[in-house]
């Protein structure tokens, strides 16, 4: 047996994303976030758009498959149990350690309440109340701003739990061997019709709102492409196809991101024109994330010498990243280093912070399970690894 180095890969590449991401997100004009930068760019709107409409997604899909691996040798409370731990725990301490100093810029940031962070800590542990409009999740009277991932992450993995047994019955099983059964043109078009079946649905109903209770729309996307992961797990079939196809989704793709950013060039207001441009995003998506499936696993399925340390390091790293973002910026801002000088120090501020941090949340043993880790610091090689069988003499017509 094989581990799959190409999805330990992609789940640290797809995460790493996100700060790069995040870092932008200072940057890019037009856009709200906790934090605007003065050097706001618009040509950022067009790679930002074209990374962000499978971000997120790719992050969902690479989840399922993670539980796939995490469900072997666990029933099913057991696996609830350990899962719930793993996403609560840390999502319970981010909200109350890591996150309040994103609330607390932004609110000064837009003249909501008076510099002062402990006075800020002491009303954000009552509920607020705080000024309409303070931070993203002052109705609430407190947030979870970037850590929204794992609360969406342990519903949809409470969902497919409860929904084992149906799964898992005879007609469960036909679906998912329909699934990982598609080959050619049936697996660069099918898997994308559910996807837009919800854009046609529930999207003009539901805007995109990342509280869990109004997000009908994300919930049917993202679930379905967990499913997804969670269905592809390892079947050397479906892989081996995903592989032969990297080329013709990699085009697909590229022809659809342009028509997509083309079309956006007519009136937003036109219901038509916003319908169409939704679809011609779900047939993106889909093409986008089969392209990196197929390109990952014939380019990134090697044993990496940085993976073991990725794997441990991902999720400290997830937890951690935007409030150190929002620090360095607190930081930087004030020395004018201008568009240039200031985003480099940006991104180098944030790798060095977040390792220096996780270096020491590895090494910790009360912290590790804060930030979602197996409590010591060995146990990440008792975890049932990603693994493939191995190679058959089909496999070698992929590489």
């Amino acid at each position: 047996m094989n581990r799959r180095h190409d999805i330990d890969a992609l789940r640290a590449l797809a995460f790493g994303l996100v700060i790069v991401y995040h870092v932008a997100m200072y940057y890019v004009a037009d856009w709200h976030w906790h934090l605007k930068s003065p050097h706001a760019a618009e040509w950022l709107q067009m790679p930002m758009r074209a990374l962000n409409l499978w971000r997120m997604d790719l992050v969902f899909l690479i989840s399922g498959l993670a539980l796939g691996f995490l469900q072997r040798g666990q029933g099913r409370l057991a696996l609830l149990r350990s899962r719930s731990w793993r996403l609560l725990l840390p999502l319970a301490f981010g909200m109350a350690v890591i996150v309040p100093f994103q609330a607390y810029t932004q609110a000064v940031a837009n003249g909501s309440i008076a510099p002062g962070f402990g006075a800020f800590l002491l009303r954000y542990a009552t509920g607020g109340p705080w000024p309409t409009g303070a931070f993203d999740g002052s109705d609430f009277g407190v947030t979870w701003n970037h850590l929204w991932y794992l609360p969406y992450l342990w519903l949809y993995t409470s969902v497919l739990v409860l929904l084992l047994p149906v799964l898992q019955s005879a007609a469960g099983q036909r679906l998912r061997r329909a699934f990982a059964g598609l080959r050619g043109a049936a697996l660069l078009v099918l898997p994308a019709l559910p996807l837009m079946a919800w854009s046609l649905t529930l999207w003009p109903h539901f805007p995109p709102t990342l509280d869990l209770i109004g997000d009908g729309w994300l919930h049917a996307v993202y679930f379905t492409l967990f499913l997804y992961g969670w269905w592809i797990g390892t079947d050397e079939g479906w892989w081996a196809a995903a592989a032969r196809l990297r080329w013709p989704a990699l085009s697909a793709a590229l022809v659809l991101l342009t028509v997509y950013l083309g079309l956006r060039a007519f009136p937003p207001e036109l219901a038509a024109t916003r319908q169409v441009l939704r679809l011609v995003a779900d047939a993106y998506l889909w093409t986008g994330l089969l392209a990196i499936l197929g390109w990952g696993h014939v380019k990134l399925n090697r044993p990496w010498r940085w993976l073991p340390w990725a794997r441990e390091s991902v999720y400290p790293w997830y937890v951690l990243h935007q409030t150190v973002i929002i620090v360095a910026i607190w930081w930087l801002a004030p020395l004018q280093l201008g568009p240039a000088v200031e985003p480099v120090l940006l991104v180098l501020l944030t790798v060095l912070a977040c390792w220096a941090l996780t270096a020491i949340v590895r090494r910790t043993a009360w912290l590790r399970p804060l930030f979602g880790l197996a409590r010591g610091p060995d146990a990440a090689k008792l975890r049932p690894p990603a693994r493939f069988p191995h190679p058959s003499p089909d496999r070698r017509a992929c590489r």
